[in-house]
C-alpha cells in the first residue's frame, strides 16, 4: 500500500468515529512530560531568539539542535543541506515511520518587540549591514519541536513506529547563488526511506495561543521570483530626446505588470505579482541606461504560473521595443504551492479536535504566502497548520515585520498538540493495519 493510500485509509477509519478515542493511556503522559520539559524550552527559545542567523548560515543553531538531540540518545546526522540536522526516534512497538519538520534561520529583519531577550544581531545581507531578527516564528518552530522530541523520547517505549526529526536551514532561501533548504535536504537524502506522512506548524499571529488553523488542500502558494533589467540610452536630464529612457520605461512596465492579474487570469485564480525593488540612476539630472526592477508573483496553479511567466515577457518586451530600448528577464520558480494532502487533512482534524477542543481547531484561508515545506509535501502526503502565538490581551505585527511578537506560551503549546498528534496518528495507523 502506497503512503498516499494508507493515509487515505485512515481518513476513511477515521470518518466511522465522530471523535476518535486514540492513545488515551498516552495523553496524561505527554502532558506532564510537556511540564517538565517546558522551561527549558523556553530557555532555548530565547537562546535562539537572542542569536537568529541568516539562511544557509545556521552554524549556531544547528549545533544547539544536534546537542540537544544527542543528549537525548538519538541517532543524529548533521551537515545536511550545509547545517541542517535530522534525527531519527524508534519506537517501541512497530509501525510505520512519519516526519516532523521545524525551519531553522531567521530574517534580515531589526526587531523591535521590546522583549527582554530581544535580538540586537546584526549582519550582512545582500552587501549590506543589517539587523537579524526571527521574526518568523522559526525559533518557536525549532525549540517546540526540540520539546517534542524531548517529550516523545521519554515515552519511546510506548510509540508504535519510528518519528523522522528534521530541522530545516534556509527556509526563507538562500543567498543568491546558493542552493539549500528541503528541496537540497531531499536531494541529499533526508527522505531516502520514506515516511509515510510528513508534518510541521508555523506560528500565526492572527490567532491566540491555543488554537490552530489550517485549510485542506492548497494552503500556501508557489513562490517565484523575477529579476528584470530595462535597458535604455543615457542622457543629460535637460535632453530627454536624446535619451532611451529606461525609467519611463520601467514605470510603463510596472504598471501593465499589473493587467496580468486584473486582465488575464480568471477573476477567481489567486495569483499575486508584485514589484518590489526599483533600482536606478546616480543623479538627479542624468537619465539612466539601466534600471533594474525585482520582484515575486505567487500561484497555485502551474497553468497560471505558465501564463503570468509568459504574460511578463510578453509586456517586458513591447514595451521596452516601443519606447527604443531592450530587456532581460531572469524568472526563477522557487517553493512549489504547499497543499495539505485532503485524506490526511481529513485523518488529522479529529486528531486536533480531541487535544484542543473542536472551537480552537479554525479553518482559515490559503495564504499567498509560501513554504518550501512543499517540497517534503510533494513527495508524501504532508500537513502544515498554524499555530496560534499570540497571548490574549496582547498584540503582534505580522509575519516578517519588526513587531512580529510570538508569546512563550506558544512553545508548550506547540509541543503539546504536535506530540500528541504524532502519537495519535502513529496509534491510528497501527489500530488500522493490526490484524482482526
Amino acid at each position: 500500500m502506497t503512503a498516499r493510500q494508507t493515509v487515505a485509509h485512515l481518513a476513511c477509519v477515521c470518518s466511522l468515529f465522530a471523535a476518535p478515542v486514540l492513545a488515551q493511556d498516552l495523553d496524561a503522559r505527554i502532558d506532564r512530560e510537556v511540564e517538565r520539559a517546558s522551561a527549558a524550552m523556553v530557555e532555548i527559545r530565547h537562546r535562539l531568539h537572542q542569536n537568529p542567523e541568516l539562511s544557509n548560515r545556521e552554524t549556531e543553531t544547528a549545533a544547539l539542535v544536534a546537542d540537544q538531540l544527542r543528549q537525548l540518545g538519538l541517532e543524529v546526522k548533521t551537515g545536511v543541506a550545509k547545517t541542517g540536522v535530522i534525527a531519527i526516534l524508534r519506537g517501541g512497538k512497530p509501525g510505520p515511520r512519519i516526519a516532523v519538520r521545524a525551519d531553522i534561520d531567521a530574517l534580515p529583519v531589526t526587531e523591535e518587540t521590546g522583549f527582554p531577550f530581544q535580538s540586537t544581531k546584526r549582519d550582512t545581507f545582500l552587501g549590506q549591514e543589517v539587523g537579524v531578527a526571527h521574526a518568523c516564528g522559526h525559533d518557536v518552530h525549532t525549540s517546540a519541536l526540540l520539546g517534542v522530541a524531548t517529550v516523545l523520547t521519554a515515552l519511546r517505549a510506548e510509540i508504535p513506529g519510528s518519528i523522522q526529526f528534521i530541522f530545516q536551514p534556509a527556509e526563507e532561501g538562500p543567498p543568491p547563488g546558493e542552493r539549500g533548504g528541503a528541496e537540497l535536504m531531499l536531494e541529499e537524502g533526508a527522505f531516502a526511506e520514506k515516511p509515510v506522512a510528513v508534518f510541521a506548524l508555523h506560528a500565526f499571529p492572527d490567532l491566540p495561543v491555543g488554537q490552530v488553523g489550517f485549510n485542506p488542500g492548497a494552503t500556501m502558494a508557489a513562490v517565484d521570483q523575477f529579476t528584470a533589467r530595462i535597458k535604455g540610452k543615457q542622457a543629460h536630464g535637460a535632453y530627454p530626446h536624446l535619451s532611451i529612457d529606461p525609467v519611463v520605461m520601467a514605470a510603463q512596465a510596472i504598471l501593465a505588470l499589473q493587467t496580468i492579474r486584473s486582465r488575464t487570469l480568471p477573476a477567481f485564480e489567486p495569483s499575486v505579482v508584485t514589484v518590489g525593488i526599483v533600482r536606478g540612476g546616480e543623479r538627479f539630472n542624468i537619465i539612466p541606461s539601466e534600471v533594474h526592477l525585482e520582484g515575486t508573483v505567487r500561484t497555485y496553479g502551474a497553468e497560471a504560473q505558465s501564463t503570468v511567466e509568459r504574460r511578463m515577457r510578453e509586456i517586458l518586451d513591447g514595451t521596452t521595443r516601443a519606447g527604443g530600448g531592450s530587456y532581460e528577464l531572469d524568472y526563477k520558480k522557487n517553493a512549489p504551492a504547499t497543499i495539505n494532502d485532503p485524506a490526511l487533512a481529513a485523518t488529522v482534524r479529529p486528531l486536533l479536535e480531541r487535544t484542543l477542543g473542536a472551537d480552537n481547531v479554525k479553518i482559515v484561508e490559503p495564504s499567498m504566502a509560501g513554504e518550501d515545506f512543499a517540497y517534503f509535501a510533494n513527495q508524501v502526503p504532508g500537513f502544515f497548520f498554524r499555530l496560534g502565538v499570540v497571548r490574549p490581551g496582547t498584540e503582534s505585527g505580522g509575519l516578517h515585520t519588526p513587531t512580529f511578537r510570538a508569546d512563550d506560551s506558544a512553545v508548550p503549546m506547540g509541543m503539546r498538540v504536535m506530540a500528541r498528534l504524532l502519537v495519535d496518528y502513529l496509534t491510528l495507523s497501527n489500530q488500522t493495519h493490526s490484524p482482526r
